[in-house]
């Protein structure tokens, strides 16, 4: 890695990135939904909370290991389902897995990757992840899942959270044109059609299935031996429903305030969650996470691990794989650096007592 990159801080990235890339593809990454209150209020939650840190607690050494569905990971920082990362950065999703990678964290590839399924495979030196949304043809979902178990994926995640796209304005109503030579790389064999709504009048798309219940979702659970997570979860309910279904972990997700506007913060409703599931299944979070504070908050809110979305990008954007790569290792050092400082020696140590 450059030593310039190397000492770069997150807000730094973030603002380099932005002047390099694509005007369309950076309103694309920052927008929200509507007035983007959902936007501002996913990072704001987080730096509401306060810690009450312990002293005298032996803090020699920090360990930041954990055991998630399977896999013994060596930080809580994963790289959570985006699209179209080759409107980024020339490498796409490619890069992204093999920085996360080398970084240490889980990557989730995107059912809307712009670079198919076996080239992510070939460029992952690290476990990866599926996601895909919740589609109107649970055969295609099948296969889709099939595949991903036959490639050596260590999950799958099932968007629930979208029977409609939200008005996403900044980014041109709801909708993203792709640049010529690119394509949804996964869904190109789809028997249906991926695109907007032939009308800004119309809120339903053919990709996206505003049918989709409870059943429909344990009987994709069914279809695949190794763990399903479900994205999209703000209610305690929701939480036991997903229990009920077969799931293997939650994630806690407003879709990047990029669907609903007004909506519940990801930092409020984690706690709801985390109570409602009590260790029956892995709890993960997305959204407003940008510091390693940020992180050590959620894990004392209850989560067991973290998702980036925006902040990969940047570093994507930035500088490719060593870019992601730096992002994740930045966190991890934050987050090692604030578990110090609030007397916590693992990731246990991190619990609720420590917040105001």
């Amino acid at each position: 890695m450059k030593p310039e990159l190397e000492s770069l801080p997150l807000a730094e990235v973030e603002r380099l990135a932005e002047r390099v890339a694509d005007p369309a593809a950076w309103n694309y990454l920052v927008s929200g939904a509507g007035t983007e209150d959902a936007l501002r209020e996913n990072l704001a939650a987080f730096r509401r909370i306060r810690f009450a840190p312990r002293v005298c607690t032996d803090v020699s050494e920090v360990d930041t290991e954990l055991r998630l569905l399977g896999l013994d990971l060596p930080h809580p920082v994963l790289i959570g389902p985006t699209a179209c990362h080759r409107m980024f950065h020339p490498d796409g999703e490619e890069a992204t897995a093999r920085g996360a990678g080398e970084a240490g964290a889980v990557f989730c590839l995107s059912g809307y990757s712009t670079t198919g399924m076996a080239a992510v495979q070939r460029a992952a030196s690290g476990p990866w992840w599926l996601q895909y949304n919740a589609a109107p043809d649970d055969g295609f979902t099948r296969e889709l899942i099939a595949e991903a178990t036959e490639r050596g994926a260590a999950g799958i995640v099932l968007t629930v959270d979208t029977p409609v796209a939200g008005a996403r304005e900044r980014q041109g109503w709801d909708g993203v044109s792709l640049p010529d030579g690119l394509s949804f790389a996964l869904t190109e064999s789809a028997p249906y059609p991926v695109r907007p709504p032939s009308s800004p009048y119309e809120i339903h798309r053919p990709a996206l299935d505003a049918s989709f219940t409870w059943e429909r979702l344990a009987g994709l659970r069914s279809s695949t031996r190794i763990p399903l997570l479900v994205k999209g979860i703000l209610r305690a309910d929701d939480a036991l429903r997903c229990l009920d279904a077969g799931a293997d972990g939650i994630i806690v997700s407003n879709h990047g305030a990029r669907n609903l506007d007004s909506v519940l913060s990801t930092a409020e409703a984690l706690p709801r969650v985390a109570e409602a599931v009590r260790g029956r299944a892995a709890v993960l979070v997305d959204g407003g996470l940008r510091r390693g504070a940020d992180i050590a908050k959620a894990l004392a809110l209850g989560a067991d691990a973290v998702l980036l979305g925006r902040p990969a990008l940047h570093g994507l954007v930035l500088a490719g794989a060593q870019g992601v790569g730096h992002v994740v290792r930045r966190l991890r050092y934050e987050l090692a650096m604030t578990m110090a400082l609030c007397g916590a020696p693992n990731l246990a140590a991190l619990d609720a007592d420590l917040l105001v």
